[in-house]
């Protein structure tokens, strides 16, 4: 049996709704989904879950992650794990297969390899209605570059720790974990003799980032911090990644706990208060769940005076950070050294405010 997997957050239905209707009518029947929420709002993973009951092979796993960054490497790895059939597929929610796609997989998998595949893009207008495969007309094909949809033994992604769980928000974790299967010595294959796979048009994430704080998480330069952690893995040559850890996610308990907010410590926006926290006080925090709130001083003018008077440099001015910029310090911080802990991290809806909590054991 071949496990496919969907990593999903908070997407239209109607993609979830094209892209199993075409597994519906698959030649072959042999398989099973394992669909990932990683962080969907509560309501709209009520509605997903409902829509999925109309579908006997899906399997619906939800994660409580909703106040942290998108991590598709941890999406996966919670099934890769602990899954034990020989094969799994990384699907996409905007995937449309051809009716054929199983049955040409189970052949693939004979070779014991790696394969990723080739995929027909649409266009905005031609994703609108659902139609039978052949109907669709391609705007341009992928190549060689695109490398988000990997048919793989299980034992072998298993091998080198599933995927690299430091790659947050998007890019690179796909390409990385093709490239550590080769290190490892695994053959890795192109399937481009057929057109089995469509994809929906949506629009293009990069160009979200902004160099505001926004609701929505980001850090400005993340892609390009993807990039380069790509490129130490080419250039070191590297196979396994994580730790022992890998594949777990924030528990219910842990996230209901990090809610129940009590004992918040202010952290005010002068650079030498954010810089000790993320530098010092985080690293030694003790066992137990710690809330933390950053926020803009009311009255900067009157703190930059007191800190002359208190510190006695009268003639050093105080920086003080934006709350983007205490975004883009913390949270890129968290990401790398601490995303195997239970943590939230909300921007307060006002944008006045940035809180943290974090569990210690």
């Amino acid at each position: 049996m071949l496990s496919i997997i969907y990593p999903y957050r908070e997407r239209d239905l109607d993609r979830i709704r094209f892209s199993l209707n075409s597994l519906c009518k698959q030649t072959n029947k042999d398989f099973l989904v394992y669909f990932v929420d990683y962080g969907s709002p509560i309501d709209h993973a009520r509605q997903v879950k409902d829509l999925l009951e109309d579908y006997t092979f899906v399997k619906y796993f939800y994660c409580f992650t909703e106040y942290q960054p998108w991590n598709k490497s941890k999406a996966l790895n919670s099934v890769v794990k602990l899954l034990d059939t020989d094969y799994f597929f990384v699907a996409d929610i905007d995937m449309i297969f051809h009716p054929s796609f199983i049955e040409i997989t189970k052949k693939l998998s004979e070779t014991r390899e790696v394969w990723y595949f080739k995929v027909g893009f649409l266009s905005e207008t031609e994703s609108i209605n659902e139609k039978e495969f052949s109907e669709y007309k391609v705007k341009f094909e992928s190549n060689k570059e695109a490398t988000g949809l990997t048919l793989c033994p299980t034992k072998q992604a298993q091998t080198i720790n599933g995927f690299d769980e430091l790659y947050h928000f998007w890019g690179s974790e796909d390409t990385d974990f093709h490239v550590r299967l080769v290190n490892a010595g695994y053959k890795l294959n192109y399937y481009d003799k057929d057109l089995v796979m469509l994809h929906k048009w949506h629009k293009t994430y990069r160009n979200k980032e902004v160099n505001h704080l926004t609701l929505s998480l980001q850090v400005k330069g993340i892609v390009q911090f993807n990039q380069l952690h790509l490129k130490q893995a080419v250039d070191n040559k590297v196979t396994k990644v994580n730790n022992s850890n890998w594949g777990e996610v924030i528990s219910e308990i842990d996230f209901k706990e990090l809610q129940s907010k009590s004992q918040i410590q202010v952290i005010n926006n002068l650079s030498t208060e954010v810089n000790y926290f993320v530098f010092q006080q985080l690293a030694n925090l003790k066992s137990g769940v710690h809330h933390f709130q950053f926020k803009k001083n009311k009255n900067t003018a009157q703190l930059k005076k007191q800190l002359k008077q208190v510190l006695k440099f009268k003639q050093q001015s105080q920086k003080f950070y934006s709350l983007k910029e205490i975004n883009d310090l913390v949270l890129l911080h968290i990401v790398n050294f601490y995303h195997y802990y239970s943590y939230t991290y909300q921007i307060e809806d006002n944008l006045k405010s940035i809180n943290l909590s974090i569990k210690v054991n």
